[in-house]
């Protein structure tokens, strides 16, 4: 049997994880399955014939102790997935400059490193809508993210400024279609489409996150989608075991924008399609088989 570690944290208590749906027909691939805390000191990565990022969900906390352990996993040989420099690139949104520049459609953002005293004010203007979600560059599950108006930004622009006074930021226009409509997310595995959801706020928030309250529901997404998801991963340049875009309709118009696309720890939401697992399986599956091909 080979050996797969699926890396998670170490207290998953507060979290919705359903990647045990994947055992059984790794399982049958010829496949055990060990859920690993990334965090676990002197672990033996070599031991595994694959290794899969899957929900270390307070890697931000400490984003340079989790890339020295993703280091240390390259370096063991054992195979890691996705990438390390896939995760390097992936894990500042900064990404999102990047593929709007290979002309993805992407939400309107303002980059800053930091605010001083006095800059939300100006920042909220330079953005010009009368509403805006201001969040940080190294981010998950919406820590750190502020929806503010205008008026709500000249209140809490001592507590908004504080919190990022030596954090790089992002500040867009709040998408109103995350509340009205919701937040389209479509999978990949190994670049071949598997499934989708769409995820809507609870009320009186923007959060999407279950973890947040947010209803997660399985949808067909469309050609419109379908197609926009393809050219994501065209402009990406690569395809790797999995994928997670993110898309909202834009402000005006029945267009999209990309809001995020997630190639490290993305929930993949298996049990949102019943076949979703195996297609996983055997994308994992494939992927080992092809590196060992490679190294013959």
């Amino acid at each position: 049997m080979h050996r797969c570690a699926f890396l998670t944290l170490d207290d998953p208590a507060d979290y919705v994880i359903d990647d045990e749906l994947v055992d059984e027909p790794l399982h049958a691939l010829g496949w055990t399955v060990e859920a690993v805390p990334w965090r676990t000191p002197g672990a033996a990565w070599d031991r595994f014939d694959a290794i899969v990022i899957r929900s270390p969900w307070d890697y931000q906390d400490d984003p340079d102790a989790f890339l020295d352990v993703l280091e240390q996993i390259e370096r063991s040989g054992a195979p890691l997935f996705n990438p390390l420099d896939l995760v390097r690139w992936n894990s500042r949104k900064t990404y999102l400059r990047d593929l709007a520049a290979r002309g993805i459609p992407v939400v309107p953002t303002i980059w800053r490193d930091r605010l001083s005293a006095g800059d939300l004010v100006s920042l909220f203007a330079e953005i010009g809508t009368d509403e805006a979600v201001v969040k940080p560059v190294v981010s998950a599950n919406a820590d750190g993210a502020f929806r503010l108006t205008r008026q709500s930004a000249a209140h809490r622009a001592l507590e908004v400024e504080a919190y990022y006074a030596d954090r790089p930021l992002m500040a867009q226009p709040f998408v109103h279609a995350v509340t009205d409509e919701g937040e389209f997310s479509l999978f990949y595995f190994n670049g071949e489409y598997s499934h989708a959801v769409l995820k809507t706020p609870k009320a009186d928030d923007f959060r999407v996150q279950e973890e947040h309250g947010g209803l997660i529901q399985p949808i067909d997404p469309g050609h419109v989608l379908r197609m926009m998801g393809e050219n994501v991963l065209d402009a990406l340049g690569s395809r790797p075991l999995y994928a997670r875009a993110d898309f909202v309709r834009q402000n005006r118009g029945e267009a999209f924008w990309l809001m995020e696309l997630e190639l490290i720890e993305p929930a993949l939401y298996f049990r949102m399609d019943p076949d979703a697992p195996k297609r996983f399986a055997r994308a994992l599956d494939d992927r080992v088989a092809a590196r060992r091909d490679h190294a013959a």
